[in-house]
């Protein structure tokens, strides 16, 4: 099992099937709507129009689990993302990313260490995990660590498919 085997539903309904991203780079993001750190959209949708191409596909997760940022219906976040973000990445059901009702997801997640050490529970939105095309989980990055900074962009290019 990897993570492109975990059931999880789109932000739409119906499964997001992520076993149809197997092959490629999955950046999976927890992303709210109501924090300082939303604009990271606007990034993300860059990268993700940068990358596609070569095999990058960003995942967003909305959670409410940090100071309530995320308090939306699906409808509402979805709407939220285009027309403010111009979102086109795919986006998850909202889900707990830490405490009993983790989702498996995050539970595949949680145990890679950033580049400070840090393992165990996402520690705020926008919290980044990078998985390989071979659904190994290959980094993680502290939400502070924007979608354009050079440390992400490496990580990205070194687990890209071959083309």
């Amino acid at each position: 099992m990897t993570v492109f085997d975990v059931q999880i539903d789109a932000l739409s309904g119906g499964p997001a099937n992520l076993a149809q991203h197997r092959g490629r780079a999955l950046l999976v993001v927890n992303v709210a709507s109501r924090c300082g750190l939303t604009p990271q959209y606007a990034l993300l949708q860059a990268l993700y129009g940068e990358y596609a191409d070569r095999g990058l596909v960003v995942l967003g997760v909305p959670c409410n689990q940090f100071a309530g940022q995320e308090p939306g219906t699906a409808e509402e976040i979805s709407e939220f993302c285009e027309l403010n973000y111009g979102v086109t990445f795919p986006l998850t059901e909202k889900v707990d990313v830490n405490g009993p009702s983790r989702h498996p997801l995050y539970a595949d997640l949680v145990p890679t260490p950033d580049a400070e050490g840090h393992t165990g529970d996402v520690r705020w939105n926008f919290e980044k995990f990078l998985v390989a095309p071979d659904g190994t989980v290959a980094a993680r990055f502290a939400p502070t660590v924007t979608p354009d900074s050079p440390e992400l962009r490496a990580a990205i290019e070194k687990v890209l498919p071959a083309e």
